[in-house]
């Protein structure tokens, strides 16, 4: 099931804290800015609104952020953080009934992290006649969403070996084709790939990564964590044909 907004975006319902998916409607293309910094949440939020308004857009066209944590959180810090998060968006009067239509990632910089949760990375919507389409899928670490707790349902718990980092990469790879197919493409679609996780990928880039197309530009691998202790390999990608730093 997808859902289309005012905003000009559709989107995969998902899970209170993000949706697993966003797409241009026709007549919008997405934007990407990222800020050279990471801004801590309230002030990303008001930085945020600032941009949607110098570009004459509503809040509505909002569909999208990359977040940094400054260490993955327990189950229930995640809970309560995601409600922290999820009370602005719906002050801005982003959500449908109970669905929240917002993609998101939300990982963890094993160096330097920030001192506090912070924005990265947003997308929103424009008018655009002649675009091309454009997406950003949400970011999945190795256990499915909606089950309750993260650990209870993640592929191969507390293993670390590279054995296992292959069988958590495949089930996310898997995931995010799953994604990509819900919104009508594949990773011949995407622009952008990104990979968050602090173990050795390297026996498995080849057959795994580069193979089904998911580094076809590239691939942008973050020293990162995952939000939640013991999730070890997340990932996201994205096709947006603009994007910028915001200094």
């Amino acid at each position: 099931m997808q859902v289309s907004l005012p905003g000009g975006y559709r989107f995969i319902p998902g899970v209170q804290q993000y949706s697993a998916g966003v797409a241009a409607e026709p007549g919008f293309r997405i934007e990407r800015v990222r800020f050279a910094e990471p801004l801590p949440l309230k002030q990303g939020f008001a930085r945020i609104r600032e941009i949607l308004e110098e570009a004459s857009r509503p809040l509505a066209a909002f569909c999208a952020c990359e977040l940094r944590s400054p260490a993955p959180f327990t189950e229930q810090g995640f809970v309560e953080f995601n409600n922290l998060y999820v009370g602005t968006l719906k002050e801005w009067g982003l959500f449908v009934g109970h669905l929240n239509p917002v993609a998101r990632s939300n990982v963890c910089p094993a160096l330097s992290p920030p001192s506090e949760p912070s924005f990265h990375a947003f997308s929103y919507t424009v008018p655009d006649a002649t675009a091309a389409a454009s997406f950003v899928v949400a970011g999945s670490a190795e256990a499915p969403e909606g089950k309750g707790h993260y650990r209870d349902h993640a592929v191969g718990l507390g293993d670390t070996s590279p054995p296992a980092i292959l069988k958590k990469a495949q089930w996310v790879l898997d995931e995010m084709e799953r994604r990509l197919a819900s919104l009508g493409f594949t990773w011949a679609s995407t622009t952008g790939s990104q990979l968050y996780t602090v173990h050795d990928i390297h026996p498995f880039i080849a057959d795994e990564i580069v193979k089904r197309g998911a580094a076809r530009h590239g691939l942008t691998w973050h020293y990162n964590r995952p939000p939640v202790v013991d999730l070890e390999y997340e990932m996201d990608c994205r096709s947006v044909q603009v994007e910028r730093v915001a200094i």
